[in-house]
């Protein structure tokens, strides 16, 4: 009898994995993260050094999403959690954590009702209702002030402080979220952060950091234009001469070149002429005769920056004086922060523009820190866009997962089961604060349960008092922001929705090139 060859469909360096073992490496790979970046979850969680393998360069963060990016990940599940961390300090600039722990803790729960044979759809349709239940809980609960400036002020001010507690900043929080608060209300409702320069400068210590009105580096610049033109300087150009005057007469007339541009630009009526590239020696002796500081060498990361703050133009022609626009400023001058010598310009027109000047002990330090601020201020201005707010400490999850353990009995079937395991999921994140305090989080937990349910809608965990505790989060003033509240719930579900669908994966190998 002839042996049957069940027909190959992939080539033979593909592997296919199918109904439960996909599920189970979906399951496993997303928990894996979760549990990767947990510890670093809250005021007292930990941080990690990544270290490169090629280059040694060291990477001392807590920050969720700069963790999982830096890492290399084979498994698919765990690169959607990597993704949608990702979405979350791009879309709100903070959160990046939560939202990866709470995908894992609702994968983590849907793997046990798989275990007991419960389809995922009916999880998905659980968990669908039980995320609706959950985001109309929250919208309840959020409060906004931006009616009353202080009030609001006090609400930023807040926001800042909880975003930092669980950062490298910790320590002068208090400091760093009055400068975060300064530097946002300046932008006036904007929320792009480019109008906030961030210098980082060794030596000192982080209470040493400090935010000047407009500071900028001293290579920066409102023309990109050649100043150098007494000099041949094309590549592999030759020039023969048969009389040394004959020289002479070519560099007059570079210099005669010269000295017309420089007229040109003296045309416009400026006192100060700053150049992205070198100014010799000549065009900068006709600029001081003419009373013009000229500033020359500028970076490119100034090049936009100070045309913006000082609302002027970049130019690189100067036959037009009169549609060239210029850029405005009270007062420049020469500033010396570490060893280097910055040029300040002062009461610039544009006066939402800003620099913090971050000190500190070490490079690494410097960088975790300006990641730190970015967060808060990424998640102020958003607030200020967007002013609801909401309070921290688990208060809002616990808040939340009462309102779908009540929603629970209304739910008709198996997925009643599924509600409850959302429930359990969004309990998970405070247990994981008090953990990584060192607290007994089941008493903790059970204890901010009894109030949550008594009615006390603004209990939350308090870790900073030994053995820890329960207080009122809006005394203590642990307010975060409603949107990046909204985001972690939202995204987690999806994603983990997104995941208990899956039952195949099929990994194929790269096309291989074939050799003429």
């Amino acid at each position: 009898m002839a042996s049957f060859n069940p027909t190959q469909i992939f080539g033979d360096e593909v592997t296919e994995e199918k109904g439960e073992n996909a599920r189970l490496s979906a399951f496993v790979g997303a928990i894996a993260v979760g549990d990767l970046v947990k510890s670093t979850l809250g005021p007292k969680g930990m941080d990690k050094i990544l270290q490169s393998a090629s280059t040694g360069e060291i990477l001392v963060t807590n920050d969720g999403a700069t963790i999982l990016k830096s890492i290399a990940l084979d498994n698919a599940a765990a690169k959607v959690l990597v993704n949608i961390s990702k979405v979350q300090d791009d879309e709100v600039g903070d959160g990046t954590t939560s939202v990866t722990v709470l995908a894992a803790e609702l994968l983590r729960e849907a793997e046990k009702l798989v275990e007991k044979k419960m389809h995922p759809q009916t999880i998905i349709e659980g968990y669908r209702i039980a995320n609706n239940v959950a985001l109309k809980a929250l919208a309840k609960i959020a409060v906004d002030h931006s009616n009353d400036k202080a009030a609001f002020r006090k609400d930023l001010t807040a926001i800042a402080r909880t975003t930092l507690s669980s950062k490298v900043l910790s320590q002068d929080r208090g400091h760093f979220a009055e400068l975060a608060c300064d530097a946002v209300l300046r932008l006036k409702g904007s929320t792009d952060l480019s109008h906030i320069q961030i210098i980082k400068k060794s030596g000192g210590k982080l209470s040493d950091s400090y935010l000047d009105e407009g500071l900028e580096n001293a290579k920066i610049l409102v023309a990109n234009t050649a100043m150098d033109t007494d000099k041949i300087k094309i590549f592999g150009a030759r020039v023969k001469v048969d009389a040394t005057s004959k020289l002479g007469e070519l560099e007059r007339a570079e210099r005669d070149k010269m000295k017309a541009k420089v007229e040109k630009i003296k045309s416009h009526g400026i006192n100060c002429f700053v150049n992205r590239q070198l100014i010799y020696n000549w065009p900068e002796q006709l600029f001081s005769d003419a009373g013009i500081v000229s500033i020359e060498h500028a970076d490119f990361d100034g090049v936009e920056r100070l045309a913006l703050v000082t609302g002027g133009e970049i130019a690189s022609t100067f036959d037009h004086p009169e549609t060239v626009k210029l850029g405005h400023c009270d007062l420049i001058e020469e500033v010396i922060i570490g060893e280097d010598t910055l040029i300040k310009f002062s009461g610039v027109a544009a006066g939402q523009a800003c620099t913090i000047v971050l000190r500190g002990a070490t490079e690494q330090l410097l960088d975790e820190a300006e990641r730190s601020l970015h967060d808060a201020l990424a998640v102020l201005s958003q607030t200020v866009r967007e002013p609801k707010i909401t309070l921290g400490g688990g208060c809002a999850e616990m808040l939340m997962a009462k309102a779908v353990e009540q929603e629970a009995p209304n739910v008709a079937g198996k997925k009643a089961i599924a509600v409850e395991s959302f429930a359990k999921a969004l309990q998970q994140l405070p247990t994981i604060l008090a953990d990584n305090a060192g607290f007994d989080s089941s008493d903790l937990i059970a204890r901010l349960k009894k109030e949550i349910y008594d009615g006390k809608t603004t209990s939350g965990l308090d870790l900073m008092t030994p053995g820890g505790g329960i207080t009122d989060m809006r005394e203590k003033g642990v307010v975060e922001a409603y949107k990046l509240k909204r985001a972690v719930v939202s995204s987690a579900g999806e994603a983990a929705q997104l995941l208990l669908r899956v039952d195949n994966i099929i990994r194929s190998a790269p096309r291989k090139r074939e050799r003429m």
